[in-house]
């Protein structure tokens, strides 16, 4: 009898130790890691909620395409918004005008919305027009929850470390929808699987 509790107090406390450990990504061809100013943000790609997002994002990545690209509009206590590959280019064609209407040279994307995962922090997301099929290369990290946007924008993955360092990202003009002056950058994004 006393080495059943024992078990039960053992299974018990091993799942309050698993609890407290941060979440990492366990495969690592669906991890996005993104370079920011003060260190890595760890990005869990979610191929089973949104295949096709996923793997533009992917490609995107290994053509380099997100390096040195602005966090163009950054609002605080909603979500900061990233990945016009176009114009936000911090080292080449960076356009302040321009940046947030861009895309990539890929075709845009048919919505993959999710009935089954709701926008909460850290939840990464895909922007686009009021068209829901207009998701190309941008995308958001959500600082807190945001109901409104469930169902509305496809998700296609979940911070599971740096959200400390996601919270450091220079925020915009709330006045200006968060438009942000001199921003920050993803300074190098790599795909996991690929090593340094």
């Amino acid at each position: 009898m006393q080495l059943k509790k024992l078990a039960t107090f053992l299974v018990v406390l091993a799942g309050l130790v698993a609890a407290s450990l941060p979440a990492v990504a366990a495969d690592k061809e669906n991890t996005m890691v993104i370079r920011l100013k003060d260190g890595d943000v760890t990005v869990a790609l979610r191929p089973d909620l949104a295949p096709k997002h996923v793997a533009q994002i992917k490609k995107l990545v290994r053509d380099g395409a997100y390096d040195n690209v602005a966090f163009h509009r950054v609002i605080n206590g909603f979500m900061a918004q990233t990945g016009d590959v176009k114009f936000g280019n911090m080292e080449k064609g960076f356009n302040p005008e321009a940046v947030g209407t861009g895309g990539s040279d890929l075709p845009d994307l048919p919505a993959e919305f999710s009935q089954s995962e709701q926008f909460t922090r850290g939840v990464v997301g895909m922007a686009r027009s009021q068209d829901p099929n207009s998701a190309n290369s941008q995308f958001f990290i959500m600082f807190a929850p945001a109901p409104n946007l469930d169902g509305q924008y496809t998700i296609v993955g979940k911070v599971v470390s740096g959200m400390d360092l996601v919270d450091k990202i220079k925020k915009g003009d709330e006045a200006d929808n968060g438009t942000v002056t001199d921003p920050d950058r993803m300074i190098k994004v790599r795909i996991a699987a690929d090593g340094k």
